[in-house]
């Protein structure tokens, strides 16, 4: 794994704790289960109340259990500060809601996450704030969308199903040049393969459901980045909209962030394999995966990325029907949402285009041996696709 300018790898910043030592010698950071926290003298209170960020006062605010995960989230993604909410969405919504006001426009990339894509596109219209989605492969598109009042562009590289690159240090400056602020979703890729700060973006968000907990057991979201961007988000959306983490959540995503460099390896490995096996069926017509020299960026993908993560898709010209009786067979892999846990997931989509009608199966790698996998897919697909 890569270090960065501190000379510290990520293994290192995953598993060591350097930020806290009240904790009488303890490994593991104590969940403090505390909604608030008492003071000997009324002028210790004062000066707290002065700055309840800063000091321990009320959990809503900052709860010591929580804040070691944002600090060390910002320290492994390259931020200055770093804030925990409940979800990503959360966390999604306080990052835009900190940079746009009503009358602001937002450039966003298409096929971004679904729910993103509402809250742009319909949630924020009625506090008249329009959104401009466009296929964020090309520096023009992006450059043609902006208006005089764009404030903001989302990205999300690799996109959502379709897995579409953006030139991330080509889109920063852009921005910047004409005084736009740049968030970026970053789970797929996590702090192990991208830092998306060091190439100009602003704000980064993460789904910590997914990757950096790794384990399926709870919900969460972070947005990282500057200490001006993050002071302004936390004295605002982070304390009026009350999405918070939860101390026992902190805890659990803290138990996962210990193993996240050593378990994107092994993601990286599996999901390649995965992915190549997939691109010699012949039920699959098209596979998306950056990391494969068969995707139209994969030049940019290796310039950009130091690894690959194991979510991907392909495209069927298979009815939706048998390709959902070959889901339904798999063994190895559970339909559901989500991913970034342990298990293997799949689900069948139907994406509509204008007149055009694709069906595209979603495949995430989880921890299993690779070839028990590709077995799987195998023995499934010749009782049901071949």
């Amino acid at each position: 794994m890569n270090k960065d300018q501190s000379g510290d790898s990520l293994y290192t910043k995953a598993a060591h704790d350097p930020y806290d030592t009240r904790h009488h010698g303890a490994i593991n950071v104590p969940v403090y289960q505390n909604s608030l926290f008492a003071f000997e003298t009324h002028e210790q209170f004062d000066l707290a109340m002065q700055n309840v960020l800063g000091h321990h006062v009320y959990s809503r605010g900052n709860n010591p259990t929580v804040r070691n995960l944002e600090e060390r989230l910002a320290e492994m993604e390259g931020g200055e500060d770093a804030k925990c909410f409940a979800s990503g969405m959360a966390a999604i919504t306080a990052a835009v809601l900190s940079i746009v006001q009503q009358g602001d426009h937002i450039v966003c990339v298409n096929h971004a996450y679904g729910p993103t894509r509402e809250f742009l596109g319909s949630y924020l219209v009625k506090f008249g704030i329009e959104t401009t989605f466009v296929d964020g492969t090309a520096l023009s598109n992006w450059e043609e969308a902006i208006r005089p009042n764009t404030k903001l562009m989302y990205l999300e590289s690799p996109t959502t199903m379709t897995f579409e690159l953006q030139d991330l240090r080509a889109c920063a400056q852009l921005a910047a040049s004409k005084g736009i602020k740049t968030i970026i979703d970053n789970t797929w890729s996590t702090p192990c393969h991208l830092l998306p700060i060091s190439l100009g973006i602003n704000l980064v968000v993460h789904s910590i459901t997914k990757y950096i907990s790794g384990h399926s057991d709870c919900l969460g979201g972070v947005v990282i980045g500057s200490m001006e961007l993050m002071t302004r988000l936390s004295n605002s959306e982070y304390m009026l909209f009350g999405g918070i983490m939860t101390p026992q959540t902190a805890a659990l995503v803290m138990r996962g962030l210990r193993t996240l460099p050593l378990r994107m390896e092994r993601h990286q490995r599996s999901g390649m394999l995965v992915a190549e096996h997939i691109s010699h069926q012949p039920y699959a017509v098209h596979v998306h995966h950056p990391g494969l020299p068969m995707h139209p960026q994969h030049e940019l993908a290796l310039k950009q990325l130091k690894g690959f993560s194991s979510l991907f898709s392909f495209e069927s010209l298979e009815p939706l029907e048998k390709l959902k009786a070959w889901a339904t067979k798999l063994q190895y892999f559970k339909i559901g949402v989500s991913w970034g846990g342990f298990e293997s997931l799949v689900n069948v989509n139907v994406v509509q285009s204008g007149d055009t009608v694709r069906h595209i199966v979603r495949l995430y790698v989880g921890l299993e041996d690779p070839q028990d996998l590709i077995r799987d897919l195998d023995d499934a697909a010749a009782v049901t696709l071949l």
